[in-house]
């Protein structure tokens, strides 16, 4: 499901689950564990992040554990061990990062966007909520006013938009990706271990007040979901209440 490549000093890492849109399980994060670590002790320079297929990453996959709070546990684990990764993480976003794909994408340094991708964050849609490093790493990322669409209304963000945001720092593909990561890998580590660690510390990884902990909480608890959940195996639309 995780494949592991190198070119000299670059390290590229695939998703590859393509039937399930590269859909993220306990396996697939594991994977990604895992190569991140391998590509460190390997002495990787740089890391390109990308998927298979037509899509970077669908997201969590709704038909397995996401909506146990276990594995939102996981995910946000592996997050953290991408973001602080001692060398420069580039996504090359190959096509749709949708929810967790998305939080992937931002979790890297740097975005190289295909034509054709766009993001998002349908999380309102099926009536969970993502955390507050997410609300706080888009905001950062793309501005206050454009993370609101995104949240929520829903919008989806095209490649266009995103280098006119600030979300991708270029557009193109693989290839592209890669060979920006392997002029970066020659640059002095030291110097972008700095960069890394003032640019991460953007306050989004700030202990968010209680209040909105339990306003997260509640969401993922709620009749809502429950309603979300049983509205997509039915194939309809979900009917929210608010409780």
């Amino acid at each position: 499901m995780i494949h592991s490549s190198s070119d000299g000093a670059v390290t590229t890492i695939e998703l590859d689950r393509e039937v399930k849109r590269n859909a993220l399980d306990e396996e697939m994060l594991d994977g990604l564990s895992a190569a991140f670590t391998a590509a460190v002790d390997s002495g990787a320079r740089a890391i390109v992040l990308t998927g298979r297929g037509a899509v970077f990453s669908a997201g969590a996959d709704l038909s397995g554990p996401v909506y146990d709070l276990d594995f939102i546990d996981r995910l946000v684990a592996v997050l953290k061990q991408i973001e602080a990764t001692p060398v420069p993480v580039i996504a090359a976003l190959n096509g749709t990062a949708l929810g967790a794909g998305l939080q992937l994408a931002m979790v890297a340094d740097l975005r190289v966007m295909a034509p054709g991708a766009s993001v998002g964050i349908p999380a309102a849609k099926i009536g969970v909520a993502v955390d507050e490093w997410t609300i706080r790493r888009l905001a950062s990322l793309v501005g206050d006013g454009h993370a609101r669409g995104i949240l929520i209304g829903c919008d989806m963000l095209t490649a266009d938009r995103a280098l006119g945001v600030g979300f991708a720092n270029r557009i193109g593909g693989l290839a592209d990706a890669q060979a920006w990561a392997a002029q970066i890998a020659g640059w002095a580590p030291l110097t972008l271990q700095h960069y890394k660690m003032v640019l991460t510390g953007d306050g989004a990884r700030d202990a968010a007040p209680q209040e909105r902990e339990d306003a997260m909480k509640a969401a993922w608890l709620s009749e809502d979901l429950a309603e979300g959940r049983a509205a997509r195996t039915e194939k309809r639309t979900p009917v929210f209440r608010g409780r």
